[in-house]
């Protein structure tokens, strides 16, 4: 089966690498007992690398999934209320 994150998924892959570092550089920075504010700069740039993931991946399925839903006019209804309820997931 195919996703319609498909064509980016290398890309993906290695964004969630680089994250996955930053998570072990976070752990390294306590074991060390790094200054807070470090920490927390590392935190923010985690939680925005996430976020372009997420982003990328929710991009992908509205113009893929949803939109072949539209286009062939098949559970539209649902594939919108899907759409609508990971994009208030995601804004929480």
């Amino acid at each position: 089966m195919s996703h319609s994150y498909e064509k980016d998924k290398d890309n993906l892959l290695a964004r969630l690498r680089r994250i996955e570092g930053q998570v072990r550089g976070v752990q390294k920075m306590i074991e060390d007992n790094r200054y807070c504010i470090d920490l927390l700069n590392q935190l923010a740039a985690i939680k925005s690398a996430t976020h372009q993931v997420a982003l990328a991946i929710l991009e992908a399925h509205t113009r893929g999934c949803v939109a072949d839903a539209l286009h062939e006019r098949t559970s539209e209804k649902e594939k919108i209320d899907e759409l609508m309820q990971v994009i208030r997931q995601f804004s929480k």
